[in-house]
C-alpha cells in the first residue's frame, strides 16, 4: 500500500508533473466518496490534506475499483479512508465476499456429516416444513441450539427423534448441527449403521480406540437411524456402549434419529428381534440415552421421494 503511494509520488517528480498531479487531482476531487469524506471530516483534516494526501486518495480510487478481487492490491480487502494524525491515510478491511467466504469456512470446520444425504448437509432450520406434526419438534431443536449456543459450559438434554421413515429426523438432525456450527459449536453427525460397519472393518487396522477417542469427545454428537439395523453385541456394549457412557459422565450433548421409540429400541438392543435376550445391557445403553436425551415424536407424510 505505501509502495503504491511513493510510486505515485515520484511520478509526480518528473516530466509533467505539475500536469499529471492537477489531473489526478480533479480526477479524485470528482469522485464522489472522497467529496464525502472530505467534507464529513473537513474539522479533523488539515488545509492541505487534500493535496498532500492527493496520492492516498488516488489509491483509494483505483483500488476500491478492482472491489476486493484478485487484481487488488490486497486481494480479498477493500480500502477504507482515514484520518491520521489530521491527514488521509487508507486502511483496508475485508470484503463482504471475503467475510462470507470466511464465514463458511469456518462453519465447514466445525460440523462434520458423514454418509448422509446431500440435502441434510445444506439443512437449514428456517426452511423445515412445519406441518402439523413437527411443532413440537421444531420447537424442541429451536431449544436446544438456543441452549447450547449460549452456554457451552452447561448441559443441555438432546433429542431423540421418533418418527417413521421420510418424515424429517435426519433433515432435521442436519439443520441443527448447520445451525450450532454457526453459532460456534463444532458438531459431528454419523450415520449410526455405516459407522458400525466401519467400526467392524477398523478393527483389522487397529483403528478403533482411535475413533471413538474421538467421537466420544466431539462437542455435540448426533447418531443418525439408531435401531434401523441390527448391529453386534461388541458394537453396542464396546462402542457404542463406551462413547455414551463417557458422554453422560462428561455431561456432552447427544442426538438421535430412530424408528423406534425408546422402548421399542431397548427390545431391539436386546436382541429380542434376533430371538438373543440380553436385556440387562441393552437396559444399560437405555439408561445413558434416557439420560442424555428426552424423546420428540415427528409425524407427517414420507418425504423420502422429495426432502425430508
Amino acid at each position: 500500500m505505501d509502495n503504491l503511494s511513493e510510486h505515485l509520488q515520484e511520478m509526480m517528480k518528473g516530466r509533467g508533473v505539475t500536469r499529471r498531479f492537477n489531473e489526478m487531482k480533479k480526477t479524485v476531487m470528482a469522485d464522489a466518496d472522497v467529496q464525502q469524506f472530505l467534507h464529513d471530516h473537513a474539522d479533523e483534516l488539515a488545509p492541505d490534506a487534500a493535496d498532500r494526501g492527493a496520492a492516498k486518495l488516488y489509491e483509494y480510487i483505483r483500488q476500491r475499483s478492482k472491489s476486493g478481487g484478485p487484481d487488488a492490491f490486497a486481494p480479498g480487502y477493500v480500502p477504507r479512508l482515514v484520518v491520521a494524525g489530521h491527514l488521509i491515510d487508507i486502511e483496508y478491511q475485508p470484503s463482504a465476499q471475503k467475510v462470507a467466504d470466511d464465514e463458511r469456512s469456518r462453519r465447514l470446520h466445525l460440523v462434520r456429516m458423514e454418509n448422509v444425504p446431500r440435502d441434510v448437509r445444506s439443512a437449514m432450520l428456517d426452511k423445515y416444513d412445519e406441518n402439523s406434526g413437527r411443532e413440537a419438534a421444531i420447537v424442541a431443536a429451536y431449544n436446544f441450539v438456543k441452549q447450547v449456543g449460549e452456554d457451552k459450559e452447561r448441559f443441555a438434554p438432546g433429542l431423540y427423534l421418533y418418527g417413521p421413515f421420510g418424515v424429517g429426523k435426519t433433515y432435521l438432525l442436519g439443520a441443527m448441527a448447520n445451525e450450532l456450527a454457526r453459532r460456534g459449536v463444532a458438531v459431528l453427525l454419523l450415520h449410526l449403521p455405516t459407522f458400525a460397519v466401519e467400526m467392524k472393518d477398523a478393527i483389522k487396522d487397529g483403528g478403533v480406540l482411535a475413533r471413538i477417542e474421538a467421537i466420544k469427545k466431539v462437542p455435540v454428537l448426533m447418531l443418525d437411524d439408531i435401531g434401523s439395523e441390527s448391529f453386534s453385541p461388541w458394537f453396542r456394549d464396546e462402542v457404542l456402549g463406551v462413547i455414551l457412557q463417557y458422554r453422560m459422565q462428561e455431561q456432552l450433548p447427544v442426538c438421535f434419529s430412530s424408528n423406534k421409540d425408546k422402548k421399542q429400541l431397548q427390545g431391539f438392543l436386546a436382541g429380542n428381534e434376533r430371538g438373543d435376550e440380553e436385556s440387562i445391557k441393552a437396559s444399560r445403553i437405555m439408561e445413558r440415552v434416557n439420560f442424555l436425551t428426552k424423546q420428540i415424536t415427528i409425524e407427517g407424510p414420507n418425504r423420502r421421494d422429495t426432502q425430508e
